[in-house]
């Protein structure tokens, strides 16, 4: 079997978050634009990933967040995103680098892409098993604590997004009544 020297796949995995870092970036800039919104969800397990205590322990694995009406403080880098983000009322800033990314999905015009996470190996050889980067905070060193947060002035106090982990049902209903969904349900299925 010949080897790809080249890895190919790994290349197409690099653009692809790409266009994710992109998107978001504008999103920074100039907010949403039109209908706009993205489903985006990601490894909670993956090097570098930053969010609470109390939102690790329910979604130990995968978490799905939906950036739309009310986020504040998005903040994209070259290896990563920050957003503040509010669950059950109580304010989350979380960090997620592009490598931890396992879906980004904007059902406004039905667009979706599907990540593979990648780490390096033994040999620094890039695999295909989680996040090769860790984030770094401002004084130099990396950091799985959250960063308090207050919400934007002129922010309301519970946006209307959702969160979710990874389960066996497309949907469920949180406490508050918003409907949680999962990224599953919008892929074609054939």
């Amino acid at each position: 079997m010949t080897v790809d020297h080249i890895r190919y796949d790994l290349l197409a995995q690099e653009a692809l978050r790409s266009v994710v870092r992109r998107v978001l970036t504008d999103v920074a800039k100039t907010g949403l634009p039109g209908d706009h919104h993205f489903f985006i969800s990601f490894d909670t397990r993956a090097p570098g990933v930053r969010l609470s205590q109390r939102m690790l322990e329910k979604y130990p694995e995968e978490m799905t967040i939906v950036l739309q009406h009310q986020f504040w403080d998005l903040i994209v880098t070259e290896t990563s995103f920050e957003v503040g983000l509010s669950f059950g009322g109580i304010p989350e800033r979380l960090l997620v680098p592009f490598t931890a990314l396992k879906g980004f999905f904007d059902p406004a015009v039905k667009f979706g892409l599907q990540f593979e996470t990648l780490t390096a190996d033994a040999d620094g050889e890039e695999t295909d098993d989680a996040p090769l980067e860790t984030p770094v905070s401002a004084n130099g060193a990396a950091s799985n604590a959250p960063t308090p947060l207050k919400p934007a002035p002129g922010a309301a106090s519970e946006p209307a997004l959702a969160s979710a982990a990874s389960t066996a049902e497309g949907a469920e209903k949180p406490a508050g009544g918003a409907q949680v969904v999962q990224l599953d349900v919008f892929r074609n299925k054939k």
